[in-house]
């Protein structure tokens, strides 16, 4: 943190968070900053400097994950505990919860710290919440499903954040301790650029999987954004798929048997993967209607913009068309909202049309215009460790947690029926 030594830890400062502790963990701590941060006596204030390089004038060096965001260097996996204390906190033991639990209040006890904002100051508002997120988010383990889900990311209005969703979600919840697989059905290929994999034209990419059969595990690539993070990529030559694929037998299916027989043979070598994410391009040819029969959850992001919204019933009726006569199990399961501008009414009134139809699949986090989202991939990176500070990366860090509890609630609610 700036204005901190390198290599020295301030007393009232929590260790990985960047936040002074809450004023009940130690008896020598005073509120007296002008902003209503408690600190220790006589401690600079230079000390408590928890500014996001998004909004700091003194920027950091770039692509480079901070503690704020818990993730390690070395590892890219969220830390949620000190290292000499890792085992004592190790989820097999029984101490787990209970350190889990007091690890829950300190970060309450630390947010509920952080003094409030009205109405007439909608930076410090903005300021505020992300100190929240930052505290509450940070470190934080996510429950892996039983079961490998598999989510395909549509929408066929360009522009909305599809990939920018998969790549970012995907990030965060590897970062977590999940291994996702990232399969790019996007002919442009964005989402292999967002997670540094190489997928000019002689590499083997999944163009090669759905028309030429083959095995998935040998396109399958490991991503240096994190530990646990896979991908599929994709070349130029998934553009000419759509008309490939048109006289093949079970042109449909080609991207389910691909993907059912990857895990299978991942399990038998005593891998497991958490997370499949589908990034579909934006149209509902074949290469979309692939990834609607491969997958049993279907992810849209919306972009809070009125356009949006009127192409979300054609999708929604080319999603009945696939249950109805290929894919029985499939649903929409999870919509976010990107791109949102709390300036604008139209931002909230776009946001409350969709919550008040869906307010089950709909997530309460939301993600904000961000120019560090939009950098990110020209550096090869996901916003999670280009700048995990920023108001984008903790949106999309917790958007991932949400759609991982929700998903792990629904297998507890089926396991119980």
């Amino acid at each position: 943190m700036d204005g901190v030594a390198e290599g020295s830890e301030s007393p009232g400062v929590a260790p990985g968070l960047g936040f002074p502790r809450a004023a009940s963990t130690d008896d020598n701590v005073e509120a007296s900053s002008p902003l209503g941060w408690p600190h220790r006596a006589g401690e600079s204030h230079a000390q408590h400097d928890g500014v996001s390089r998004e909004t700091s004038p003194d920027a950091a060096v770039r692509g480079h994950p901070s503690d704020i965001g818990g993730v390690s260097r070395e590892t890219g996996r969220a830390d949620t505990a000190p290292s000499d204390a890792e085992d004592e906190l190790s989820p097999t033991t029984d101490n787990a919860a209970s350190a889990e639990h007091t690890m829950s209040e300190e970060r309450a006890a630390i947010a509920a710290s952080i003094p409030g904002a009205d109405s007439n100051t909608p930076v410090a508002q903005a300021v505020a919440a992300d100190a929240v997120k930052r505290i509450t988010l940070s470190g934080r383990s996510v429950p892996r499903p039983a079961r490998p889900r598999l989510l395909t990311v549509a929408n066929q209005k360009g522009g909305v954040g599809k990939t920018t969703t998969t790549v970012n979600v995907a990030a965060a919840l590897a970062q977590a301790g999940s291994t996702v697989l990232v399969v790019d059905l996007d002919p442009q290929g964005n989402a292999s650029t967002a997670l540094g994999i190489e997928h000019h034209a002689e590499v083997p990419s999944i163009y090669d999987v759905l028309v030429d059969g083959r095995p998935l595990g040998d396109v399958v690539q490991e991503s240096a954004e994190a530990p646990g993070l896979l991908c599929a990529p994709a070349t130029i030559d998934l553009a000419g798929a759509e008309i490939e694929l048109v006289s093949l037998v079970a042109r449909e299916t080609r991207l389910q048997k691909a993907i059912t027989a990857y895990l299978e043979s991942e399990e038998r070598a005593g891998r497991r993967i958490d997370y499949v994410l589908v990034d579909c391009p934006p149209s509902l040819g074949l290469l979309t209607v692939n990834a609607f029969v491969a997958a049993s959850e279907v992810f849209i992001p919306i972009q809070c913009e009125y356009y949006a919204l009127e192409g979300l019933s054609q999708l929604l009726s080319n999603i009945e068309l696939v249950r109805s006569h290929l894919n029985p199990g499939l649903h929409v399961s999870t919509i976010l909202l990107t791109m949102y501008d709390g300036r604008t009414r139209l931002s909230a009134q776009v946001a409350e049309e969709v919550r008040d139809h869906f307010p089950d699949q709909t997530l309460a986090a939301t993600v904000p215009r961000s120019v560090r989202i939009s950098e990110a991939p020209s550096h090869g990176q996901t916003v999670m460790t280009y700048d995990p500070n920023s108001s984008g990366a903790l949106s999309y860090l917790e958007a991932a947690v949400e759609l991982a509890e929700r998903g792990s609630a629904t297998t507890s609610t089926e396991e119980s029926a």
